[in-house]
């Protein structure tokens, strides 16, 4: 059995469909198809059901992705640390967190990490699934929010922060420091569109508490939910740290004194994940910062 072979197995799983998966790897539809047959005799066993021009795992083959996907994580591990080596502050490191976080939180901490290590490559990506990219091993590390216990992943906490209203210098709240969650019932309310983690989250406090929220206009980015309140649309609701680090004048944060909706950060990796000495650094880094 070649690495090779599992290669291009794994290939055919991902596309289920031997023609795309040569397309996809650049070898020939026959190269390939030769190559799985091959596989197949040294097991002894079909890896595919075909049916028609459709094709299923069977039960050995399900077997032999589990521990394909495995050796290749096992591989690049090797791979990475005998780099790391070789390179010891270059490399890559793949970041994934929330794009509020990304727009508002970490450009200082990027930069300063630049400075530091100049010879990694940093990419930083925006994402609102963090968990799945990092157990589909799509980032390195993520910045993750009310992460669950889970034994594929280390988990280091940052910070918790609760929940803040949010209005602008115009708004009839703005001179109140406090509300009660109770208050929230009814308020015209500028969100992130359901099945976005920080809409899901307010919204499960407060249907513990028998509403929901007053939404009237809904945006995917953090940038336009600001603005739109700033031109006093309507109010938010958005974590606490976030607002004071945006800092801008025009709004004015009210703490809500009762059962406020909160938010739990931390850093989480693979646990059979490599990780380079540079990426210990931006995790020590990214530490100092939230817990400063």
């Amino acid at each position: 059995m070649e690495i090779r072979q599992l290669h291009y197995f794994m290939a055919v799983c991902e596309e289920m469909h031997f023609t795309k998966a040569a397309e996809k790897i650049g070898v020939s539809q026959p190269t390939l198809s030769q190559q799985i047959r091959a596989l197949e005799d040294e097991l002894h066993m079909p890896l595919f059901d075909r049916i028609g021009k459709k094709i299923a795992l069977t039960e050995a083959g399900m077997l032999l992705l589990t521990n394909a996907t495995t050796i290749m994580d096992t591989l690049q591990n090797v791979k990475d640390s005998i780099a790391d080596l070789r390179h010891l502050h270059g490399g890559k490191i793949r970041v994934g967190i929330m794009p509020s976080d990304l727009d508002y939180r970490i450009t200082q901490l990027v930069i300063d990490f630049h400075h530091a290590f100049p010879k990694v490559k940093l990419m930083v990506i925006s994402s609102i699934d963090i968990l799945q990219q990092v157990l589909d091993s799509e980032v390195d590390i993520g910045i993750g929010v009310n992460v669950e216990p889970n034994d594929r992943l280390i988990t280091i906490p940052l910070c918790r922060e609760d929940y803040v209203l949010t209005v602008s210098t115009e708004h009839p709240l703005a001179s109140r420091k406090s509300i009660e969650l109770k208050e929230l019932k009814d308020l015209p309310v500028i969100m992130y569109p359901e099945g976005y983690l920080g809409r899901d989250l307010v919204e499960e406090v407060v249907r513990k508490h028998g509403f929901q929220l007053h939404s009237i206009l809904e945006t995917s980015t953090a940038t336009s939910i600001i603005n739109l309140v700033k031109a006093n649309i309507g109010a938010t609701v958005q974590p606490s740290l976030l607002m004071q680090q945006i800092n801008d004048p025009d709004l004015r944060i009210i703490r809500i004194q009762d059962h406020a909706p909160s938010r739990s950060m931390a850093i989480i990796y693979r646990s059979d994940r490599y990780l380079s000495q540079a990426a210990k650094a931006f995790i020590d880094r990214v530490r100092a910062y939230f817990q400063d």
